[in-house]
């Protein structure tokens, strides 16, 4: 149960491999892969299972075993999923309407569910251009929900965030960059071990975009209700397929290295820039921050 670009398409345009393109509907396999991928739906999966905290149906029972046994660990991750959901909103509307910002770079896309990034910038500014970079044989399958876009360009890679230099070259079907891009990371970098070097991902990534350009970020934090984040972590490395590593406020500060951080910082998710009508926040166990490259 995954994509390809083949019969049924529409508007159908030429493509790299392992990109799908605005207007395609696609069924079978990815392009990026030669055979349907098994899915084994008796390990929890981190796409699965933050579905399944969002109150999504893409899950099945050891994703559902999983994300309750660690939100009986950490309460606060129920809250801290849904304020990353309403953080990347909040982030999208301030880049399009005060940034002049139309250019998304989303990786680690995950399930599709309400507001994706697509939805807010192109709500905002027609013309925006979004790509998507997920590795996930569940999100391939759930891929054409990203591909309903009617204003702007918006397109999918299936790559991992570790491969940087494909993501970059496939990305310029779609983006332009010599104009400014905001680059989103959001729960995506604490699946990436130190032993993969996160940092060095991140200003791969940066390095490719010009001045002006945004990395809008967020994380599970290590150093927040400090206790439950460690029987949290424990929990969830035991029972899903791919490992987490939290990390501290300094540790997540560091990925802006170089860049301008706009206020108010690295700050809990629920507390950058809330609504004015939102509650008083700092229940969120994780931290989210932008900055711009100058």
């Amino acid at each position: 149960m995954t994509g390809y670009a083949g019969a049924g398409t529409r508007n159908s345009i030429t493509a790299p491999k392992g990109v799908i393109v605005t207007g395609e509907w696609f069924r079978g396999i990815s392009p990026s892969r030669e055979a349907p991928v098994e899915l084994d739906t008796g390990v929890a999966h981190p796409a699965r299972v933050y579905d399944y905290w969002l109150g999504g149906k893409d899950n099945f029972a050891a994703d559902r075993e999983a994300g309750e046994r660690v939100i009986a660990a950490q309460p606060a991750i129920l809250h801290g999923v849904r304020a990353n959901r309403a953080f990347l909103g909040r982030a999208v509307r301030y880049l399009t309407a005060e940034a002049g910002i139309e250019q998304f770079l989303d990786l680690g896309t995950g399930i599709p569910t309400a507001n994706n990034t697509h939805e807010v910038a192109q709500a905002g500014v027609p013309s925006s251009r979004v790509v998507y970079v997920d590795n996930d044989p569940i999100v391939l399958a759930h891929a054409r929900a990203l591909l309903t876009s009617t204003r702007g360009n918006t397109s999918y890679i299936d790559a991992d965030v570790r491969d940087t230099a494909e993501i970059l070259r496939a990305a310029e079907r779609t983006l332009d960059f010599r104009e400014p891009v905001a680059v989103m990371l959001l729960m995506i970098l604490h699946l990436i071990p130190d032993s993969d070097d996160p940092y060095g991902i991140v200003r791969r990534l940066l390095d490719a975009v010009p001045s002006g350009s945004y990395l809008v970020l967020s994380h599970p934090a290590s150093d927040i209700d400090t206790a439950a984040a460690a029987r949290a972590t424990q929990r969830y490395n035991k029972l899903v397929a791919t490992p987490q590593t939290r990390r501290s406020r300094a540790e997540v500060t560091r990925f802006f290295d170089g860049l301008d951080l706009l206020e108010p910082g690295v700050v809990q998710t629920d507390q950058w820039r809330p609504e004015p009508d939102a509650d008083p926040g700092g229940r969120a166990p994780g931290y989210a921050a932008v900055g711009r490259k100058a």
